[in-house]
């Protein structure tokens, strides 16, 4: 009976630390800056839709171009490109990604709004 609680709470820690594991930032450090980024024509807007730049990711050992493209717009939340940072003389790569950032869903993000939590405003 001990044996099987041992293992019980083995099999709940080991849980624990893949969920964790699972909702960390996503980023990549590379000793490679990326090449600029190139000339994209953005399509006319799409209602409903997002255009996500293109941008480079990274392969393990070179970069490469990934072409823009839609993303379904999520109502309440923010589309984060993709993008590279200069870290001392590493770079760094943060995957694109949705955080909520319209709190009275006027369709302005919360960096960008005056008054994020006015439901009324005009």
């Amino acid at each position: 009976m001990l044996s099987k609680l041992k293992a019980i709470t083995v099999l709940a820690a080991a849980s624990a630390t893949i969920s964790v594991s699972a909702v960390a930032a996503t980023y990549i450090d590379v000793r490679v800056a990326p090449p600029p980024p190139r000339y994209e024509v953005v399509p006319a807007a799409r209602p409903g839709y997002v255009w996500a730049p293109g941008y480079w990711d990274w392969t393990g050992r070179r970069h490469v171009w990934v072409n823009g493209h839609w993303e379904r717009a999520r109502h309440g939340y923010v589309y984060h490109q993709p993008r590279w940072e200069q870290h001392g003389n590493r770079w760094r790569y943060h995957s694109g990604s949705w955080a909520r950032g319209d709190k009275d869903r006027d369709g302005i993000p919360n960096a960008y709004d005056n008054h994020p939590s006015n439901p009324r405003r005009p």
